[in-house]
């Protein structure tokens, strides 16, 4: 087995914080590997100096002479106007047959090979850049974050692809349910030093678990037989008659050393609203349609949802997951029928819009104590800011310093102030590192009142969901089965796909509507491609207005004149997503897409 690279006694730093330390680490061919470590640890400096844009302060990099480096880039690579082909041909190299060749493995076709790739969401656009690194033919992949706002369907897309994909591959990520499917071995970057652990992440976790309880029993050992020693020689080394042995024990305590076992790093210590469990509905949802004014997203939703239940609301991106939540907490209003809650409910809400409203001048202590119970003590406003690792001096950030992770955690210890006995929670993981949502996880599961909820997380989703309310095709109702029932339906979806396309298109009848049998319903072409074209225009027009939106998003200095753009924004997001989802249903219907 080939060394593809090699780390030698690699050291790095920014000012005092030390990255790496003295490190070392060997990449072999056709292994895919998980890089793992605290945000901030150092792993993206890495990659940086595996590409050769950063260099080691010292130690050194030894690269195999067939090394050929494919890097998901997190920025966007493209120039203005071009098509996602044109990006294929230019960044590849390979003629255009090719390039829309391997970009059917991702599902590109149509409009979204052709038209603009500024057009296309984030999670099409990612698609975009892992076709033109599987064109490069690279044996070692560098991939960076590569499940960031990609919907569950397009994550496991991915994974499909790293399974086919039969050489090497190294994987930054927080998302451990992605990991664990694709990688078979784990690296972990911790105060400065690389561990190559040879199995899986969850393998890995519980490895490290244990040795660091090994460790501590070791030094606990150690401990108790230095204090027995010091104790004997501190008794008997004056008196001659035993001197000669408290030597003896002397030498004996230090030849004895305890294993040094690293302080463990700040972790959030979250503890969810302490309320008591209550029985029967907490919300029923009846003949409900939900949308925007000009925009019908689903309608005849039909659901109610039990006091004690954790609801995940789950669908592709554009389906409509947060205008139904938006619609649940009447940050919007329904567009026909009713939505009734239960008595007594007190509703705690986390969303990206709550957090990127913050009012900036506020410090972060300023903030939990805006939202704290009236009889909430300083000290216990404290404690809560400390669990969410605010502590100290961070208690007097100004909210405009703080990261979008500080961000997202102090609106999470604003909810903790409280005693909501609802939660709703839309993407709670974003921004936050992997301890974090655990911790989050950990807490939720310990929570006796209602949460509804929506993740791309599939590690996080898998653990809490009790009932799973899917939105899809208009609609939303309960999902028959768990998440992990919602998952394999979905695996199943792309295995058929992927195997239509292998077996190709087959034979075109004489009319030349594509494979279809004598007794299949014969498509309206002239009808279909009308649609289409009417979707292409309403696309281009969406995209436009929100374009415009977010420009002025960018320029607004009033936090409701942001907050309300902001909403508009995520209101043609959605619309756009439904568009371009319509469109892709048809254009697979056209047997000349």
């Amino acid at each position: 087995m080939a060394v593809l690279i090699q780390i030698r006694g690699a050291d790095k730093s920014y000012g005092e914080q030390v990255l790496l330390d003295d490190a070392s680490v060997s990449l072999t061919d056709n292994v895919k590997v998980g890089f793992v470590g605290r945000n901030g640890a150092g792993k993206s400096t890495l990659l940086r100096v595996l590409l050769e844009e950063e260099e080691l302060e010292k130690g050194e990099v030894l690269r195999h002479p067939s090394l050929r480096i494919g890097y998901l880039r997190q920025h966007d690579p493209f120039h203005p106007g071009e098509s996602a082909l044109d990006y294929l041909m230019r960044d590849s190299g390979q003629p255009d047959w090719k390039c829309g060749e391997v970009g059917g493995e991702f599902e590109l076709k149509g409009r979204y090979l052709n038209g603009p790739i500024s057009d296309l969401s984030g999670g099409w656009q990612t698609r975009v850049k892992l076709t033109s690194l599987l064109l490069q033919e690279p044996n070692l992949l560098l991939l960076d974050e590569p499940t960031n706002f990609l919907d569950v369907r397009t994550q496991i897309l991915l994974e499909h692809f790293l399974k086919r994909f039969r050489k090497a591959a190294l994987i930054v990520s927080h998302d451990r349910a992605f990991l664990q499917a694709t990688c078979d071995q784990t690296l972990d970057l911790s105060r400065g030093k690389l561990t190559l652990y040879p199995g899986k992440i969850e393998d890995f976790l519980v490895f490290q678990a244990e040795r660091l309880e090994h460790d501590r029993r070791v030094n606990a050992t150690i401990e108790a037989r230095q204090k027995h020693l010091q104790k004997f020689i501190d008794k008997n080394r004056a008196r001659a008659s035993t001197a000669s042995q408290a030597r003896s024990k002397g030498r004996q305590l230090e030849r004895l050393q305890t294993i040094e076992v690293a302080a463990d790093l700040p972790t959030a210590s979250i503890r969810a609203p302490s309320v008591s469990p209550r029985q029967g509905p907490a919300v029923r949802l009846m003949d409900v349609a939900i949308g925007y004014p000009d925009h019908l997203v689903a309608d005849q939703i039909n659901v109610e949802i039990e006091h004690g239940q954790r609801v995940a609301i789950v669908g592709d991106n554009g389906q409509g997951k947060t205008t139904l939540l938006r619609t649940l907490v009447r940050s919007l209003e329904p567009r026909g029928g009713t939505v009734k809650w239960g008595h007594h409910c007190n509703i705690g809400v986390y969303a990206q819009h709550v957090y990127g409203s913050l009012d900036e001048q506020q410090t972060v202590y300023e903030y939990l104590l805006s939202k704290a119970m009236p009889d909430t003590t300083n000290q216990q406003v404290l404690a809560v800011a400390g669990s969410l690792l605010f502590r100290d001096d961070h208690v007097q950030k100004k909210v405009r310093v703080l990261s979008g992770g500080e961000r997202a955690r102090l609106c999470l210890a604003g909810l903790l102030l409280g005693d909501y006995n609802i939660l709703v929670l839309d993407e709670p993981g974003n921004h936050l590192d992997v301890e974090t949502v655990e911790s989050l996880s950990d807490a939720l599961l310990e929570y006796r009142g209602t949460t509804v909820f929506t993740s791309h997380d599939r590690h996080f989703m898998a653990r809490l969901a009790t009932k799973i309310v899917e939105v899809r095709d208009g609609s939303a109702k309960f999902y028959e089965g768990d998440y992990e029932a919602y998952l394999f339906a979905i695996n199943q979806e792309i295995n058929e796909r992927q195997q239509q396309r292998a077996g190709g298109k087959g034979k075109k009848d004489k009319r030349g509507g594509g494979s279809q049998s004598d007794d299949s319903p014969r498509i309206d072409l002239r009808k279909l491609r009308k649609e289409l074209k009417s979707l292409e225009r309403s696309i281009r027009e969406l995209d436009g207005q929100r374009s415009q939106l977010n420009k002025q998003l960018m320029e607004a200095t009033d936090p409701e004149e942001a907050l309300r753009l902001h909403n508009d924004v995520k209101a043609l997001e959605m619309e756009l997503g439904a568009a371009e989802q319509r469109w892709l249903e048809l254009s697979e219907q056209d047997p000349d897409a």
